[in-house]
């Protein structure tokens, strides 16, 4: 797999490594509140959702690693979880807010595009 791939997977796991950081333990923070625009009352009531969101964003960095791990055998793993990662961004680009198309999807998308080039 060329190094491309291999990088724009990684950052991507990193990427959801950092959101599992925010949602799950900065969501009540002013800097959590910052990247998602919250106000604090709001932060407050949903901070245990939030913490449940960021759990799934640490599966989605763990199958992403786990496949990194695998080598060239883990290409099957890399794109189920980058197309998961695809599928997310654009269900939350849709509901929630458009940024995530351009903060999740599309670096998923981009690291799709390099394993499967591979």
């Amino acid at each position: 797999m060329p190094t491309a791939a291999i990088v724009a997977t990684a950052l991507v796991a990193l990427l959801h490594l950092y959101i599992l950081y925010l949602e799950m333990f900065l969501w009540t923070t002013p800097r959590g509140r910052k990247a998602f625009g919250l106000t604090p009352e709001f932060a407050a009531a949903t901070r245990v959702l939030a913490a449940n969101q960021g759990l799934y964003n640490g599966f989605l960095a763990a199958g992403l690693l786990w496949g990194l791990w695998l080598g060239p055998a883990g290409d099957p793993v890399k794109i189920f979880f980058l197309g998961c990662v695809i599928v997310a961004g654009l269900f939350g680009a849709a509901t929630a807010s458009r940024r995530i198309l351009f903060i999740q999807a599309l670096p998923g998308a981009i690291a799709l595009a390099l394993v499967l080039a591979g």
